[in-house]
């Protein structure tokens, strides 16, 4: 990975960012940060509303309808500012623990959302019922832990180091 990312760094668009630094990766990571809290915002929303501490008024579908596709959308704008990020540092992102592990609770956590989103959609009489389950209530309070923990690992990408031998940043 190590060598995909030295190579990837001498590529025009990373070259781009990286002359333009002062002003590029800010500017990107400032987008991803909104994009975060457009992800943050609407999974709290949806979850209180799961463990029925907010949005009662409203059904559990009502909710996933006026929140998903902030959540949609914010993970595609996610996706774009990260595939930015990593153009214009490519070492320091791939070549770290923080980054992958960030990666896999992304993939798991929008996996869930949309396995959620699905069995919403085809068992609309049942969505009260789905809701009251002490099991659909554990998983709103895991997705927003796993969301928890993608914001502390994305921060953690830059100390990488406190990882040890399992950071691929310390072999290097």
């Amino acid at each position: 990975m190590k060598q995909f990312a030295e190579w990837l760094s001498t590529t025009l668009p990373s070259v781009f960012i990286q002359k333009h630094n002062s002003w590029a990766i800010p500017t990107i990571q400032s987008i991803h940060i909104v994009g975060i809290a457009m992800v943050m915002g609407s999974v709290l929303m949806i979850d209180l509303r799961i463990l029925g501490w907010a949005g009662m008024d409203q059904t559990l579908r009502q909710t996933t309808s006026r929140f998903g596709p902030w959540l949609t959308g914010s993970l595609w704008l996610l996706l774009a500012t990260g595939v930015l990020m990593v153009i214009g540092e490519p070492v320091r992102e791939l070549v770290t623990f923080s980054f992958w592990l960030k990666m896999a609770l992304v993939a798991i956590g929008t996996l869930v959302a949309a396995t959620f989103q699905a069995a919403l959609r085809r068992h609309e009489q049942l969505e009260e019922a789905l809701a009251r389950r002490a099991s659909i209530k554990g998983l709103a309070i895991l997705t927003f832990l796993i969301w928890a923990c993608i914001i502390v690992l994305g921060r953690l990408i830059a100390y990488d180091h406190v990882w040890g031998s399992w950071s691929p940043a310390e072999r290097r």
